[in-house]
């Protein structure tokens, strides 16, 4: 979203300065860069010495990290953009709308431990909490969902370094039939991005929340449809895939429980008329199905390269003890790296036996 961002208003002709610990360079005149790391407290206080119109900060923090940097931020402009989530939103039977139940203000024993972490979506909706109470609203929070771009293009609870990478290596990618059945929505990040440029200095958005969300909802076994055709177009091979009934187990070697039994099986709809309304205009959004086959043919066929520190050795054992394969240990650059690639196999075979003794 950030990249399309950047281009989308520097179009529209604003003066955007952005902030990257890479050392970018931008031909446009009215594009500039802040070298740093917007994620530092005393950088940030730095560059907050300046006003802005308007901030859009796609940063991620905990709640704690938030709460100090919050009168900072509000000070510094006259229109502060939080980059929250749509995986605030408790399970609905309905199309999500801005005022749908949130995962935060659910109550019940079961949702007991959950609440007490600050897991991704309870921390989104923490920080909307802390901006509605400031006693301000020069801000305006965005919620996106599931967004794709031809650098990042998810399945289930996977990054492309947890699934395009086996495919493309030819290793079978393992996919849980419980998350298949579920709808959900993925929108393009190029799409996203043009709804913030609606929002940025409209002053009827200071206040407001406002979800920018494709309304095409889709189940995820046909994602992964999209993709195996595309793949099999682009390089000439389908790839493998092995399908298991529950993702619990994933959760667990993955570390993301939470993501899965509070978002990945859950139905999503949504309802995104607020932001046209708010607007005076449409939103379009590109069909999922075309937007996937065009980034996926960006990302294989022009030579990008996976982000090889995003890639979890564990879970690439794991997977590889299910389905009898193996990535040489050559591939691997660190003996940490080798150790968890191995554990993951290892919990694969235990896994293995659990279910022969249960039959």
């Amino acid at each position: 979203m950030g990249n399309d961002l950047v281009k989308f208003l520097g179009d529209r002709g604003d003066e955007v300065w952005v902030t990257s610990r890479k050392n970018r360079e931008y031909k446009e005149k009215n594009i500039h860069l802040i070298h740093g790391n917007a994620h530092d407290k005393l950088f940030l206080k730095v560059i907050l010495q300046e006003r802005y119109n308007a901030i859009v900060d796609f940063m991620s923090y905990s709640s704690n990290e938030f709460s100090a940097r919050l009168e900072m931020l509000l000070d510094a402009t006259e229109q502060y953009c939080y980059l929250s989530s749509a995986r605030v939103y408790a399970a609905s039977d309905l199309p999500l709308t801005e005022d749908s139940l949130r995962l935060l203000d659910i109550r019940g024993k079961e949702f007991e431990d959950y609440l007490r972490t600050d897991e991704y979506a309870l921390a989104k909706a923490r920080q909307e909490n802390m901006l509605r109470q400031s006693g301000r609203n020069n801000w305006t929070i965005i919620r996106p969902y599931i967004t794709y771009s031809n650098i990042r293009l998810q399945l289930g609870i996977f990054e492309k370094e947890l699934w395009l990478y086996r495919a493309l290596n030819g290793h079978t990618v393992v996919f849980p039939n419980d998350i298949g059945e579920k709808y959900t929505t993925m929108t393009y990040g190029a799409d996203v991005a043009r709804g913030i440029v609606m929002l940025v200095g409209n002053n009827r958005a200071l206040g407001e929340t406002v979800q920018i969300v494709a309304p095409q909802p889709v189940k995820w076994k046909e994602i992964l449809k999209i993709y195996i055709e595309g793949i099999e177009s682009y390089i000439g091979q389908r790839p493998k895939i092995k399908f298991i009934d529950s993702s619990d187990i994933i959760g667990k070697v993955t570390g993301r429980k939470y993501q899965i039994l509070y978002d990945r099986l859950y139905d999503r709809y949504f309802n995104s008329q607020k932001i046209n309304q708010i607007c005076g205009e449409e939103l379009s959004y590109i069909p999922v199905d075309e937007g996937l086959k065009r980034c996926m043919k960006e990302f294989i066929m022009g030579g990008q390269t996976f982000r090889l520190n995003d890639i979890s050795w564990k879970y690439e054992g794991f997977a590889d003890g299910l389905t009898g394969e193996k990535f040489s240990l050559e591939l691997i650059s660190t003996v940490k790296g080798k150790i968890k690639y191995e554990s993951g196999r290892y919990i694969a075979h235990a896994e293995f036996k659990k279910e022969k003794r249960a039959k």
